[in-house]
């Protein structure tokens, strides 16, 4: 019995996608959960107590911004492994956002902190309406790349001031390293080998014991050496009071005048948040053959983001190196998460005090152990091995955001983004067409060199999807395609045939295109006709009146169709089959 297939494209998952796992959990993923869970609760506690003075907060700031993406995440999330709260990138992006609407006032900073974190998950709860989930793959590879190189830089120089000791003055990222250099004799010592012990013991931990949560290891141990030490008697600044207890769910008391301000912040803080969420979510499903519904991504994030607004916090999304030590330590499902959440309120409740003694040099060395990693110097490496224009761009983009700031470097890299997409496919590959001995199908002549072609038939095939951007390029080609083909043969050719393969929608200019190209080509006595063409592009080529004007007959669903057609009514014209043609 025959049975009819159909695609379903959006259908929707589960609303509540990690409520939908738990329901079914196995007994044996608990060990794992369990261990990654209070790991990942020890690294994540002095880890978002750095990243809260990345965003300009007290460090409790991250404590509680990190609470409420533990147990939103977990239900509304599609992947399995990724942790979510703050993170280096939104912190820093949240301050240079935050700064410029608040005057230097702690208070109304805090606030619009929390409320920009809310209009942050607005956002991506309209991306997830409009279905938007594709907006995780406007930053290329190098884009990318050279995003986060310019941030690491970002947050170094930010933090200046607490590993080195003096007071910078200077607001500018670069100015602020230029200051500290001149200023280097005027460091305090204590402070800067405080710093510099614990951020390269972070990086010697990262590479010897990746699971160990270093960060909570490195920041205990800088606690004891300053109480025994008494390095605060000798100017190392700590942490000082952490409030006990939870914060106070609320509306962030913002004005109007400043949210709208933080509204084009927010909207790249979205973009550049969720592109992270994405990209991280997609890796690790990919190592374990799960999947990751992008625009569930988009619900869970926006959620978890309003949550933390609510709650006194400041924009999250995932942690990459978080997400690493669960995953090495064997977690299935977002309890480890519920665990995390469970651990890190025991902290805050029971364990405020000794969390009060953790040095500031040595929150700034963690910051700066997060920034270095954010440089993947491998990676770079290999674009510029791969092709040196995606080298620029990725030089162009550290650039664009040391030199303009995060906001405009987000526009910039994604604009370059498309751009280099843009270059690509309006300059897109074409070939002309042709059999290979002992080769099924039709190929680029240029590919094989003993290709034979038709006699009097032009088989053209564009390698890129026809639009406004090169639909001009894709009629000049084709008719030199022609051209370069009667000189060659010394007689005319009496079809052009078009190898759609690449189409499957296309926009007004793409068409006007085509059917200069069909003028064109009767008035030199040549017709035109189209083959692999899919049923969207029909309805396109009909809505147009294209399909009507070429000629149904020459619409063709398959290359072997049409190449018959040709042969039949050449055989018909000169009582043979043309040369070339397959038996």
């Amino acid at each position: 019995m025959a049975h009819q297939l159909t695609r379903n494209r959006s259908a929707p998952g589960p609303l509540l996608p990690g409520l939908a796992v738990l329901r079914h959990y196995d007994r044996t993923w608990l060990r794992g959960d369990l261990l990654g869970g209070v790991t990942v609760a020890a690294y994540l506690v002095p880890q978002v107590m750095a990243y809260a003075a990345v965003a300009g907060l007290a460090p409790v700031a991250g404590l509680w911004a990190a609470l409420a993406p533990l147990l939103v995440y977990t239900l509304l999330g599609s992947s399995r492994r990724l942790s979510v709260g703050p993170e280096s990138t939104t912190a820093l992006m949240s301050a240079a956002a935050v700064g410029a609407v608040t005057a230097g006032d702690p208070d109304r900073y805090a606030a619009a902190a929390a409320m920009l974190a809310v209009l942050v998950g607005l956002m991506c709860l309209v991306g997830r309406l409009v279905r938007l989930g594709f907006v995780a793959d406007l930053l290329s590879r190098p884009v990318l790349i050279g995003y986060m190189a310019g941030i690491a830089v970002l947050m170094i120089a930010g933090q200046l001031g607490k590993l080195t000791g003096l007071t910078i003055e200077a607001d500018d990222p670069l100015e602020q390293v230029a200051y500290a250099a001149r200023h280097l004799p005027d460091v305090h010592g204590p402070t800067i080998t405080m710093a510099l012990a614990v951020t390269l013991g972070l990086l010697v931990a990262q590479r010897f014991r990746p699971s160990w949560p270093s960060p909570m290891v490195a920041m205990l141990l800088a606690a004891a050496v300053t109480w025994l030490a008494d390095l605060e008697a000798r100017g190392v600044s700590t942490v000082s009071d952490i409030p006990r207890g939870l914060p106070t769910p609320g509306l962030p008391d913002v004005p109007l005048d400043v949210m709208l301000e933080l509204a084009l912040p927010a909207f790249g803080i979205a973009v550049v948040g969720y592109t992270d969420n994405v990209l991280t979510a997609r890796a690790f499903a990919a190592r374990h053959h799960e999947h990751v519904d992008a625009d569930q991504e988009l619900l869970a994030l926006g959620a978890a983001n309003i949550a933390v607004g609510l709650t006194q916090g400041f924009p999250v999304s995932s942690s990459g190196s978080r997400t690493v030590i669960g995953d090495t330590l064997g977690v299935k499902t977002q309890l480890h998460s519920l665990v995390a959440l469970a651990t890190v309120l025991v902290v805050m409740v029971a364990l405020a005090p000794v969390l009060s003694t953790f040095p500031n040099a040595a929150l700034a060395g963690v910051v700066a152990y997060a920034a270095i990693r954010l440089v993947d110097v491998a990676e770079v490496r290999r674009i510029a091995r791969f092709r040196r224009s995606e080298l620029v761009l990725t030089a162009t983009t550290t650039a664009g955001v040391l030199t303009l700031g995060i906001l405009p470097g987000i526009g910039l890299a994604i604009g370059l983004s498309i751009l280099d997409l843009l270059r690509r496919v309006a300059r897109g590959h074409d070939g002309i067409l042709g059999y290979v001995p002992d080769l099924p199908g039709m190929h680029d002549v240029d590919d094989y060199p003993v290709a034979t072609t038709v006699q009097g038939l032009v088989v053209y095939r564009y390698d890129s999807p026809l639009f406004f951007a090169n639909a001009e390029d894709f009629r000049h080609r084709a008719l030199a395609a022609v051209t370069d083909a009667e000189r060659a043969t010394h007689e005319p050719v009496a079809w052009l045939l078009v190898n759609m393969e690449a189409n499957v929608e296309v926009d007004l200019t793409a068409l006007d295109a085509l059917e200069d190209l069909r003028e064109e080509l009767a008035s030199s006595g040549t017709t035109l006709a189209l083959t692999r063409v899919k049923q969207d592009l029909r309805v396109d080529l009909d809505r147009y009146g294209l399909s009507e004007r070429i000629g149904p007959e020459r619409i063709y669903p398959t290359l072997p169709t049409a190449v018959a057609a040709y042969s039949a009514e050449y055989a018909a014209r000169h009582g043979r089959p043309p040369e070339g043609a397959p038996h």
